[in-house]
């Protein structure tokens, strides 16, 4: 289990924001290039983990598929994966599938047994750029993550067909372990921004279904 801290940050680009981090005392460094993250949510037809989300329900999971990339009718190496979230905390389970294009992507569920077993549908498809960083002494990440794009799920359109766009914002976030929480105090009082909840799931089904 670890500690996901989120803040969103309006007004400021991610170069500043990038900036803040290297003047940070934990001397945060990037861990490796920048990438295109890409992803599939699932729901109920209820849209259940949507509102359980918007509640604050303590215990609740999250399913999606992520990929990483540009090319939008290919998913290489995509992984499925439940957020577990159990009050502040969450883990993460993850099944690596096959490689495959959108226009398989009805067998690659069938691989998924959480898609066989639980009353769950695509809903909805987002994009984002993100970086990646690392404090010195390897206890702290933080991922910075900007120009957000979402659309409703179909089955025929992959994701540059995305539809609505937040780019008056980045997303920035912070992770690590339980055993490190009274540590990262002091990374968050240097940190020059507000905690926030943010979900880019309820994010996205606001905008696309609003």
């Amino acid at each position: 289990m670890r500690y996901e801290r989120k803040y969103r940050i309006e007004g400021l680009s991610p170069p500043w924001v990038a900036q803040v981090l290297r003047s940070h005392p934990a001397s945060f460094r990037p861990l490796f290039p920048d990438r295109q993250v890409n992803n599939i949510y699932f729901d109920t037809p209820a849209l259940d983990e949507f509102y359980q989300n918007v509640a604050g329900t303590p215990q609740r999971r999250k399913h999606r598929l992520r990929w990483y990339g540009t090319v939008t009718d290919q998913l290489p190496h995509p992984v499925f994966e439940i957020k577990i979230k159990d009050g502040e905390l969450g883990a993460k389970e993850s099944q690596r599938l096959p490689s495959t294009d959108w226009d398989d992507l009805r067998l690659l569920f069938r691989q998924i047994p959480a898609l066989k077993y639980l009353p769950l549908r695509p809903v909805l498809i987002n994009s984002y750029h993100r970086s990646y960083w690392g404090s010195a002494d390897s206890r702290f990440r933080i991922t910075i993550d900007w120009k957000l794009n979402f659309a409703p799920f179909s089955w025929s359109h992959p994701p540059i067909n995305t539809q609505f766009l937040d780019d008056m914002a980045c997303i920035l976030e912070l992770k690590y372990d339980q055993e490190d929480d009274q540590a990262a105090q002091a990374i968050f009082a240097h940190l020059p921004f507000r905690l926030t909840k943010n979900s880019k799931y309820v994010m996205g089904v606001n905008m696309v279904m609003g």
